[in-house]
């Protein structure tokens, strides 16, 4: 994902309804939380070494990164439905839209640009739609 796209799509605080965010910033426990993540799957998923998975400031920079990006997709799909359990059930369901697979599994597995592209698809449809 782009920086200046991904600096695009911070939620406001009237707009964060994960309470993701404070002062701009991600909680990143809680962002693994949401996802229902384990340090191992989180290694998987960031391609950062397991000993190196911490949620402090010595979290390596590449970790960083990764719980940033997962952030803003919670958030986008926060936004969506305005409802913390909605949100957070959409990433837990299987998705036929995205071959049986719920969204979290896609990003265990390494696979999150494929899912924050079919989010952003989804959100633009819904934006033309919606005009």
């Amino acid at each position: 994902m782009a920086n200046n796209a991904l600096f695009e799509t911070l939620p406001t605080k009237s707009e964060d309804y994960l309470s993701l965010f404070e002062s701009g910033k991600p909680d990143y426990q809680k962002v693994v939380e949401i996802l229902e993540f384990k340090k191992a799957e989180v290694a998987k998923a960031s391609s950062v070494p397991l000993e190196s998975i911490r949620y402090d400031a010595k979290m390596p920079k590449e970790l960083e990164n990764r719980l940033l990006e997962w952030a803003v997709a919670l958030a986008a799909v926060g936004r969506y439905f305005k409802d913390q359990t909605k949100a957070v059930l959409w990433f837990k369901i299987p998705n036929p839209l995205l071959g049986n697979v719920a969204p979290r599994e896609m990003i265990r597995v390494g696979r999150f640009q494929k899912l924050y592209r079919f989010i952003q698809n989804a959100l633009e449809e819904n934006e033309r739609r919606a005009a």
